[in-house]
C-alpha cells in the first residue's frame, strides 16, 4: 500500500500516522492469532522454505545434470488447506512381492563427495531384512533394512555402510512442521552430496498410480531423498514424526525403539536458530554405520 501523501498539513501527518499505526497493530494482532491457529494443526502446516532440495523427503544427493539443486523432501502444498487432508498411511509391503533375487543398475552421477565402490548389481537378494546401526554423537540409531520392498535400495546402502561412506559425517538437516525428518548420508554436509552413483527409485513410486496424492510416511519410517525421479544416491531421511508426502520417495525400512527415542530427543531441541527447517540446533554426527 503506497503512503498517503504529507501535503494537507500537520494534522493530515498526524492523522495519517495514527492510521498506520492502528493497522500495523491490527496485522500483528492477525498475524499472531492465525499463528496460534496452525499451531493446533500441525498437519495442515507447510512452509515455502521446505521447498529446497530435499528428499524427502528427503529430502539430499547431487546429481550430475543438477548441478544447482541439493536433494530435497518437500511436503505437499495440499497440505495448507484449513481442514487436515485424509492421506492414508504408506503400507509398508508391496502389493505384489518380487523374485527371490533382482538385478540393480548404479550408473555413475556426479561427483563422488568420498570414495566408495559401486554395490553389486546380479543376483541382488529381494528377501528379509538387514540391519544397520547409526552410532551417533546423540546416541544410536538401529536401522532394520527391509530388502522385499526396496532391494536395490538397501544393496546400496548396506555397502556403503560396509565401506565407510557413511562413517564420520553430519545429518545436515531437520525439519519441524509440515514434515517431520532428519535427513542423513552426504558426506560433504551440504545436502548436495552423494556416491557419484544414483539408482531408480523403487517402492512405492513403481508400484503408485497416482503420484500426486500424497500418503504418511508414519513415525518410525526411513525412505530416501533424491533431486528428482531416479536419482537416488546416499540421502535418506528418517521420520521422527508422521510426514505427508508424495510417492516420490523410495521407502526401505524402519527404525529401531532406541532410535527413535535418540530422533525424539534430537527433535526437541529443534533447528538452528529456532527454524522450521535448516541445520540441527545440536549436531548430529554418525561416528561410524555398521552392518550387523
Amino acid at each position: 500500500m503506497s503512503e498517503i501523501s504529507t501535503s494537507k498539513g500537520s494534522n493530515s501527518v498526524s492523522t495519517n500516522k495514527e492510521r498506520r499505526q492502528q493497522a500495523l497493530s491490527q496485522l500483528e494482532k492477525e498475524i499472531k492469532s492465525r499463528d496460534r491457529k496452525e499451531k493446533t494443526k500441525p498437519l495442515t502446516v507447510v512452509f515455502a522454505s521446505l521447498a529446497v532440495i530435499l528428499v524427502v523427503v528427503g529430502g539430499i544427493w547431487y546429481a550430475a545434470t543438477r548441478t544447482t539443486e541439493d536433494e530435497v523432501i518437500t511436503a505437499d502444498e495440499s497440505s495448507t488447506s484449513a481442514e487436515t487432508p485424509d492421506y492414508q498411511p504408506l503400507a509398508l509391503s508391496r502389493t505384489t512381492p518380487l523374485a527371490e533375487t533382482v538385478t540393480c543398475e548404479y550408473p555413475d552421477s556426479g561427483e563422488a563427495s568420498k570414495e566408495v565402490s559401486k554395490p553389486s548389481t546380479d543376483n541382488v537378494s529381494a528377501t528379509g531384512t538387514v540391519t544397520v546401526n547409526l552410532e551417533t554423537s546423540q546416541g544410536n540409531i538401529g536401522m532394520e533394512l527391509d530388502r522385499t520392498v526396496a532391494p536395490c535400495t538397501v544393496n546400496a546402502i548396506e555397502h556403503m555402510a560396509a565401506e565407510g561412506y557413511y562413517d564420520d559425517t553430519v545429518c545436515h538437516r531437520i525439519t519441524t512442521s509440515g514434515i517431520y525428518v532428519l535427513q542423513c548420508g552426504d558426506p560433504s554436509g551440504t545436502g548436495a552430496g552423494g556416491p557419484g552413483f544414483s539408482f531408480a527409485n523403487e517402492y512405492p513410486t513403481d508400484e503408485a498410480t497416482d503420484l500426486n496424492t500424497p500418503v504418511i510416511y508414519e513415525r518410525g519410517t526411513i525412505a530416501m531423498a533424491n533431486a528428482g525421479a531416479d536419482t537416488n544416491g546416499s540421502q535418506f531421511f528418517l521420520n521422527y514424526e508422521d510426514s505427508p508426502l508424495a510417492s516420490n520417495y523410495t521407502y526401505f525400512g524402519q527404525i529401531s525403539d532406541e532410535g527413535l527415542e535418540t530422533l525424539d530427543a534430537i527433535a526437541e531441541k529443534g533447528a538452528e536458530g529456532g527454524a522450521s527447517d535448516g541445520a540441527p540446533a545440536e549436531e548430529v554426527r554418525i561416528e561410524s554405520a555398521t552392518v550387523a
